[in-house]
């Protein structure tokens, strides 16, 4: 089953650390409804789907919470970001009312994070060099360098690219700052959206339209799953302890550039594409980092400590947030960096439109809230999700009834208020 509509979506992983003692979330609480108090539909034995539109996951040892499915339109990476850390903030809230209760603390320390993006192309449009995993192999070359400057950290490692059956998944650490993540998925959506148009998905199509390369870059299979990444090693020196400023990084059209300057020719290139599902804050915060104007986290010293809590020293405001988590880091007209421990960065104002909710968003959101439908002078319950693609409802005689989310967002004046 395939939605209507090409879709995004985000998933976040989080080591959870309670008394400051790391522990494996489903053997500690065995489910997350052990630290939600409150009702909510349930999707599998180890996950449950929330209010706030997204789902909550146990997982391999981590933490994840799920944004729902957005239709990629836009602005709608402003949108998935909004939703991701809508969903944090619920996560957090009932964490706080856990820790009333017991007398626990517990802490959520960034891991992950997941960039999911449809790959809807039909089968009779694909050829031997238009698959998705030549797509993968070609968005490993190209995604790093970007997504270093825009999104990484002193103590990360690796970018990775997963071709899953109808979606490619980038995978990177997880950003405790809403205005970098937000800028990181506008780049990784934009550069993918448009390139899944392209005829050819081969290096060479990248070279021939002026799109700087890294020389030395070798991508190593995926530990986990079919795909690729591009650890530290995988590249001639580690990225990310380099200086991003610094001409030191040999191009394939035989140039030398700084890591910085690669990745605004990247960004530049798409910047159409980028521009079509971002919305103004994240484009201007996008070219302000990678023209040297905002700091990049790897013009820190160190991981900030935003990284350790996340939740409780970052939350959701009902627009973008300014950048504004971490000690600036200025430059003067020179571009020399100086350094102000006991200033925030300066606040640029966000746009004063709210975001609208996407399509498949509302019908998650009326689903999260348990919502009823009526159908044929019916009241029908609803009783689970099932993935991103259809729900369960039960009648008052104990008939269930299945609905696709495409037929939901087709009736949503079926839900009762």
């Amino acid at each position: 089953m395939r939605l209507q509509m090409p879709v995004i979506g985000l998933e976040a992983e989080f080591k959870v650390f309670i008394d400051d003692v790391e522990i494996i979330p489903e053997e500690y609480w065995r489910s997350p409804s052990a630290f939600i108090e409150r009702p909510l539909l349930k999707r599998t034995s180890k996950s449950l789907q929330l209010p706030s539109g997204g789902a909550l996951y146990f997982d391999g040892g981590v933490l994840e919470v799920v944004t729902p499915v957005i239709e990629i339109a836009p602005q709608c990476t402003a949108r998935v970001v909004r939703s991701l850390w809508e969903q944090i903030a619920f996560v957090r809230d009932e964490l706080d009312a856990w820790e009333r209760r017991t007398g626990h603390r517990a802490r959520l320390q960034a891991f992950s994070c997941h960039f999911n993006i449809s790959f809807e192309l039909p089968r009779e449009k694909r050829n031997r060099n238009r698959t998705i995993q030549k797509l993968a192999v070609l968005l490993v070359r190209l995604l790093p360098v970007p997504v270093i400057v825009l999104a990484a950290n002193r103590r990360s490692t690796g970018i990775g690219v997963r071709p899953r059956r109808d979606r490619i998944e980038i995978t990177l650490d997880f950003t405790p700052d809403p205005g970098l993540m937000a800028a990181a998925t506008a780049l990784i959506v934009g550069v993918t959206r448009d390139i899944i148009e392209w005829d050819s998905y081969l290096l060479r199509d990248l070279e021939a339209g002026g799109v700087p390369l890294l020389e030395g870059l070798e991508p190593g299979r995926h530990a986990t799953r079919n795909g690729w990444v591009a650890k530290d090693f995988h590249f001639p020196k580690n990225p990310f302890a380099a200086d991003i400023d610094a001409a030191e990084w040999r191009v394939r059209d035989g140039r030398t550039l700084s890591l910085r300057q690669i990745a605004l020719e990247v960004a530049t290139h798409f910047r159409d594409s980028i521009r079509r599902f971002a919305d103004p804050f994240s484009m201007r915060l996008l070219f302000s980092v990678l023209r040297g104007e905002t700091a990049s986290l790897l013009d820190l010293d160190d991981r900030p400590a935003e990284y350790d809590d996340v939740g409780r020293a970052t939350r959701w405001g009902s627009v973008l947030p300014e950048l504004a988590n971490f000690d600036a880091i200025t430059r003067d007209r020179r571009g020399r960096a100086r350094r102000y421990p006991d200033r925030r960065t300066p606040a640029e104002p966000v746009a004063k439109q709210r975001l609208t909710r996407s399509a498949y968003e509302r019908v998650f959101l009326k689903l999260g809230a348990r919502k009823r439908i009526r159908m044929n002078g019916q009241s029908l319950t609803p009783v689970k999700v099932r993935g991103w693609y259809e729900s369960l409802f039960r009648a008052a005689n104990g008939e269930d009834h299945f609905f696709s989310i495409d037929q939901l967002l087709q009736h949503l004046d079926w839900f009762e208020d």
